[in-house]
């Protein structure tokens, strides 16, 4: 087995951190530095870097907890971040090096949350082998709704009924730059009647966000007569695009606000990317389905992949010795 160095991320590492991301197979704006470090406050970062002598070849985005790491808590996705070029046996290797260093430094488990599949330009489940090797246990799975956009798909009698009456009520839609309208009197309000919660991020935090990443956030309002109804943030990758917020007042059904706006950005804004991922429809960590938001999605042609969950003993890192005979 070759040898790997892993250590912990410092500010130093900043830039061939972002310069690795870039050329990952398995990375997304979300673990660049400059989005990650936007609620540095609220987690102690323990990300890890692994080189093979000076070549770096892989990074996890993660966070400490007492003695528990996890793939970072503030982002939706994480786990291992590998070089494009990597091999099945080297990510064993190179596992079982970063588990082993975990455990060294008095960290006993690990964690470990997938990005989806659909994210990666690259195959990129060699880090599900080895954690299957190393007798992870399978903690969690989130059911994601994604309309595969180089397939073909339809959108059902129903969803067609509502967007048509977007049509007919003259609803415009556009793409704003601008989040606090919508913030203020759409989303914020609806999330504490019906949730009794708050937006991950505040106005000022997205705001910020969006200046550093423009290609990468885009926002979108739908008006009716001049005042807004509805809107969606959409979070847009190499491959995907994904509402990060969805709202609308209590007229968007009457409207058929969000329908209208939803047909427009799938078949249309955008209709060249590989996936529309509209997200989880679960509650209590993936063992329950909200029907009615799971309904919705799959009327508009979504299909179900899954993002996995994982722990694992970081004393098992002796498991992935002689793997490879």
């Amino acid at each position: 087995m070759k040898n790997y160095t892993v250590r912990q991320y410092t500010i130093e590492d900043f830039a061939v951190w972002n310069a690795f991301i870039s050329t990952a197979k398995n990375a997304t704006f979300l673990f660049h530095r400059d989005f990650m470090e936007y609620h540095a406050d609220r987690f102690q970062d323990f990300s890890i870097l692994v080189f093979e002598g000076e070549k770096l070849v892989c990074v996890i985005p993660a966070n400490r907890l007492d003695n528990t790491l996890f793939s970072h808590q503030g982002l939706t996705y994480g786990g291992f971040v590998f070089d494009s070029k990597i091999k099945l046996g080297e990510v064993i290797a190179l596992t079982k090096s970063v588990l082993q260093f975990l455990n060294q430094n008095s960290i006993k488990t690990f964690q470990v949350k997938l990005i989806p599949s659909i994210y990666n330009t690259f195959f990129a489940e060699e880090i599900e082998y080895a954690l299957f090797l190393a007798d992870a246990k399978l903690v969690r799975r989130d059911c994601l709704s994604v309309i595969d956009l180089t397939k073909p798909f339809s959108f059902s009698k129903t969803r067609k009924e509502s967007i048509r009456r977007g049509e007919k009520n003259n609803l415009v839609i556009k793409e704003e730059l601008e989040f606090d309208l919508f913030w203020n009197e759409i989303l914020i309000p609806n999330l504490d009647k019906k949730h009794n919660a708050k937006p991950v991020h505040i106005v000022a935090e997205i705001i910020n966000l969006q200046q550093k990443f423009p290609d990468n956030i885009r926002h979108f309002n739908v008006y009716h007569e001049d005042k807004i109804v509805a809107g969606t943030t959409i979070f847009v990758t190499d491959k995907v695009a994904h509402p990060q917020y969805i709202s609308g007042n209590e007229q968007k059904n009457e409207l058929g606000s969000l329908d209208y706006l939803y047909h427009h950005l799938i078949t249309t804004v955008f209709k060249n990317k590989n996936y529309f991922d509209f997200g989880p429809s679960h509650e209590e960590n993936g063992k329950k389905i909200n029907e009615g938001i799971l309904f919705w999605k799959e009327t508009f042609g979504a299909k179900t992949t899954v993002q996995d969950y994982y722990e694992v003993n970081t004393e098992t890192y002796l498991l992935l010795d002689g793997v490879l005979i």
